[in-house]
């Protein structure tokens, strides 16, 4: 299978990013059937998620809302 450089939209930053041969190979290689909707940098940051961010709090039983 021939592979050429993608120009993709990431979902996150809605920046483009290239998709390149290499990362083609690679998930073809894994058996991966999409291509990625994050751009790299939003992908190591999803991967680095820490549950302790507030920003990705989630509410719980215990607070005032569900009271």
């Amino acid at each position: 299978m021939s592979f050429e450089e993608k120009i993709l939209y990431c979902v996150n930053c809605k920046k483009h990013f290239t998709f390149t041969v290499e990362e083609q190979e690679f998930r073809s290689y894994r058996g991966f059937p999409n291509e990625p909707v994050r751009c790299p940098s939003c992908r190591q940051a999803r991967k680095t998620y820490s549950p302790s961010n507030e920003k990705y709090a989630r509410t719980t039983p215990s607070d005032s809302y569900f009271r």
